[in-house]
């Protein structure tokens, strides 16, 4: 039988209890401990029965237990502290306040999935844990900011294992009105709803609102009877279905978004795209200009660049968003017309610029970056990648130059940190270190070896009883004896070497490393005298069976009865997992085929709980790793043989297991505390701690990307966008004149120098129809490598003198920086003040 109408019901709470429910529906408590223990405190077998949702929880607590806690004098006064600190956490000046006393940027972040809570399943894995913590230092630093996603009803897949081994998907339905969420509404209460055209069918979003901290989350929502059936199964699951259903939940994210966040009431001065998938929101935003301020499509374009921070997470092209241009004909022809241009020149956003390159394909990433003033990549080794990756977007233009900055990645310490690691820093660090911008971490060398190590041991333990409780749940009611199962029990001990490895089973990351050898990895599980162990978790995509089979692999080797005691695969990774993990292991192993990690942030929350990296240097190992903060497995030097490169880092994995890692870990010569492995312990927390947090990520955001970006949004849209109106005639009349640019001569001694010499170098420079305003004239010096090539080159502007007949005299001045080979290049750049990068338009000429 089916209701023919519907409304949500809520806990209903007694008055003096009534600051549960606010607390409950601000996701801070899911990184503040004090909001969890007061959960726990409500009913704690409740709370685990729930998922840790705390407003699914409260609509299960008995009205008896309700009136039993109003009577509890030590619980309500818990009560109102808790409460207090929310609303002073909520109210307070933080870093951003301090750091600006101009009027505040608002950043909106898009993101297909955001992972918060488990109790919020909006996610899969890195790409959404990244987006989760970069809210929550946002609100932390006080970084005024709004998210905008999906709300998928049967979010990612949960994952069960069948006997052979095999991932099997599940996808249970979640119940929006059980989670801590608000569904917004009109004044009228009315729900607030957006519209998108899906290829001539119109699709309605109704809008949810998560309080993460001081920051807001929209999350939009198809599944309501305003859609056809085939419009509500637009949000139905993350990362699931084939091209066409990407497609439209990304006009929803992108498209709708932009709505969303107009219709609800954020303005936004800075638009960030986390990753391609949400682009679309560049196309809506050039609509509005368009119809609203009568501005053209080019026009248009300079103006939502200004303002937008682009964010690519991938190092290989098989992981960027791409479809057929008869499947984007479809679904945005009209929006084509609707902006007063041809399907071909919206087309042409996604497209490579190249007749070498694949065509006919609309690719996300190109769009991405074409519609950013800003692109980042998220290690300082993947925009080395990036910048050759995407380098045929700017064919003339450097790898080294292309216009990618990177933020290295960080995570969020409060949601990551283990009770055990938190109550050694929080005695040893200065008050509010976890969300302070000068944590002073080098204090962590100060720290007792032995009250170091006793948070270490029991942050192992406490691994230990979740991994057995874990098997046990694996197990099944029904599907093993006690007698057939007793061996749980003994599974892992304590006392062992717990090595942890958890993350997406791509293939490129080579979770069976550990297998090519597994004499010799049994060897290490079983030793009688130096034990390992061994816990490994993740999830592999629907519809990669590659990825699968290495699960497969890795449970058959964890049901050998010889070694089942030592090392376990848990079921269904998340976030609790992933928390138990990083909390719990002494080494994090990390295998990628280098350089394919763009950065990877699990290393990043075991260095935070005491755990040594053990780790290709690959993401942003590559450049943290100091040679005493960790291993590093094998070298930067490639192999072409994948093959050979496999049993390379394989046998180099063994290596330092064998001579380096085991006997530091066992190395109790001065009494019941390894020494030496404390030592590197105290190494990595000094020398990781400040550079891996999110605030630390937030902080260079803030400063180097979405400032600069709010202030060209502001100067290209003041006065009409009379500045985005020039930039875009700017760039049309260079584009059509570039080609009569040319260096003529260049003239410079050549007699050998001193270092510290100064020279002088001019350039006859032919300007054809354009002027020397338009141009910016460079000369680069430096050491000479081997192939004739400048070394890392320093620039010098050089300045215009004699102008005759469309040609100029330009003269410049240099200082030899060092000995050996040296020389210099001239080249000629398109300039512009309000270009956001020198090489934006893609134009150099050299001499």
């Amino acid at each position: 039988m089916k209701a023919i109408r519907s409304f949500a019901v809520r806990a209903s709470l007694p008055e003096p209890l009534r600051a549960l429910q606010s607390i409950a529906t601000n996701l801070r408590w899911s990184w503040n401990d004090r909001g969890v223990d007061l959960f726990r405190w409500v009913d704690e077998a409740t709370w685990e029965r729930s998922g840790h949702d705390p407003v699914r929880m409260l609509g299960l607590v008995p009205r008896e237990r309700f009136d039993q806690l109003i009577d509890d004098e030590p619980f309500m006064a818990f009560l109102a502290a808790v409460a207090a600190d929310l609303e002073r956490y909520l109210r307070e000046p933080r870093w951003y306040q301090a750091h600006t006393s101009s009027p505040p940027l608002r950043v909106a972040y898009f993101s297909p999935e955001f992972a918060i809570t488990e109790a919020l399943p909006t996610y899969s894995g890195g790409l959404g844990v990244l987006a989760g913590d970069h809210l929550k230092a946002a609100s932390d630093l006080g970084i005024p900011m709004v998210g905008v996603g999906l709300l998928y009803r049967q979010g990612y897949f949960r994952q069960q294992l069948s006997s052979d081994g095999w991932q099997l998907e599940r996808y249970p339905s979640f119940d929006p009105h059980d989670m801590p969420l608000t569904l917004m509404s009109s004044p009228d209460g009315a729900p607030l709803k957006i519209e998108v055209d899906m290829a001539g069918v119109s699709c309605a979003a109704q809008i949810w609102l998560a309080k993460v901290g001081r920051v807001g989350l929209l999350l939009l929502d198809c599944d309501i009877e305003d859609n056809g059936s085939f419009e509500r199964e637009v949000t139905d699951r993350l990362y699931a279905g084939g091209s066409e259903h990407r497609l439209r939940q990304e006009i929803v994210l992108g498209i709708g978004g932009v709505k969303a966040l107009k219709l609800a009431g954020y303005k936004a001065d800075v638009y960030h795209s986390n990753e391609g998938h949400a682009g679309f929101m560049g196309l809506e935003r050039i609509r509005e200009l368009v119809w609203d301020h009568n501005l053209s499509w080019q026009e248009a374009i300079e103006a939502v660049r200004a303002g937008t921070v682009f964010t690519t997470h991938t190092p290989v092209p098989a992981g960027i968003d791409v479809y057929e241009r008869d499947l984007m004909e479809r679904y945005f022809s009209s929006f084509a017309k609707e902006c007063g241009v041809s399907f071909d020149e919206l087309n042409d956003l996604g497209s490579p610029p190249s007749a070498e390159l694949p065509s006919g394909l609309f690719n996300m990433a190109i769009m991405g970056f074409r519609l950013a003033g800003r692109a980042n990549a998220v290690s300082k080794l993947h925009g080395e990648v990036s910048r050759v990756m995407f380098g045929h977007l700017w064919p003339e233009v450097p790898h080294d130059e292309a216009p990618i900055s990177s933020v290295t990645n960080g995570v969020h310490t409060s949601s990551w940190l283990g009770p055990e690691m938190a109550e050694v820093l929080g005695r040893r660090l200065p008050p509010g270190w976890a969300e302070s911008v000068g944590a002073r971490w080098e204090k962590v060398s100060e720290i007792p070896d032995l009250e170091l190590w006793r948070a270490r041991e029991r942050a192992r333990e406490r691994l230990v009883y979740f991994v057995r409780r874990r098997l046990r749940a694996q197990s099944g009611p029904g599907q093993a004896s006690p007698s057939e199962s007793a061996w749980i029990d003994e599974v892992f001990d304590p006392g062992v070497l717990t090595i942890g490895f958890a993350r997406r089973f791509a293939q490129y990351k080579r979770a069976t490393l550990m297998l090519s050898d597994p004499d010799r990895l049994k060897s290490l599980l079983l030793s009688s005298e130096r034990p390992i162990q061994i816990v490994l978790a993740g999830k592999a995509h629907p519809r990669d069976d590659g990825g699968k089979e290495l699960i497969r692999q890795l449970v058959h080797f964890s049901r050998d009865s010889e070694v089942r005691g030592r090392f376990a695969f848990i079921e269904d990774y998340d976030m609790e997992v992933g928390r138990m993990l990083t909390q719990g292991v002494d080494v994090w192993l990390n295998n990628p085929r280098r350089p394919l990690e763009a950065c990877g942030t699990s290393g990043m929350k075991a260095a935070l709980n005491g755990a040594l990296n053990c780790s290709v240097l690959d993401g942003w190992w590559d450049e943290l790793y100091d040679g005493e903060n960790g291993w590093a497995i094998g070298s930067r030097e490639p192999f072409d043989d994948l093959g050979h490169q496999d049993l390379v880092d394989a046998d180099a994995l063994f290596d330092l297991l064998e001579s380096e890692i085991i006997p530091r870990f066992y190395d109790l010569r001065d009494g019941s505390t390894p020494r030496r492995w404390v030592q590197r312990m105290k190494r990595s927390i000094a020398t990781l701690g400040p550079a891996v947090t999110a605030d630390r990520m937030l902080r260079d955001y803030t400063q180097h990307l979405y400032e600069p970006a709010a202030r060209q949004g502001e100067t290209l849209s003041a006065d009409g966008f009379s500045h985005a109106r020039a930039l875009a005639a700017w760039a049309l009349h260079i584009a059509e004149r570039w080609d009569d640019v040319s260096v003529l001569e260049v003239e410079g001694e050549e007699a050998a120098a001193g270092v510290g010499e100064q020279r002088s170098v001019t350039a006859k420079v032919r300007m054809g129809r354009l002027q020397t305003e338009d141009l910016c004239v460079q000369l680069a010096h430096g050491r000479v490598g081997a192939a004739g090539e400048l070394l890392s080159p320093e620039l010098v502007n050089m300045a215009p003198e004699e102008q005759n007949d469309g040609v100029c005299l330009y003269r410049g001045v240099f200082t030899t920086e060092a000995p050996g080979l040296y020389g210099y290049a001239v080249r000629v750049l398109p300039s512009h003040q309000d270009l956001s990068h020198a090489m934006d338009l893609g134009l150099v000429t050299w001499a």
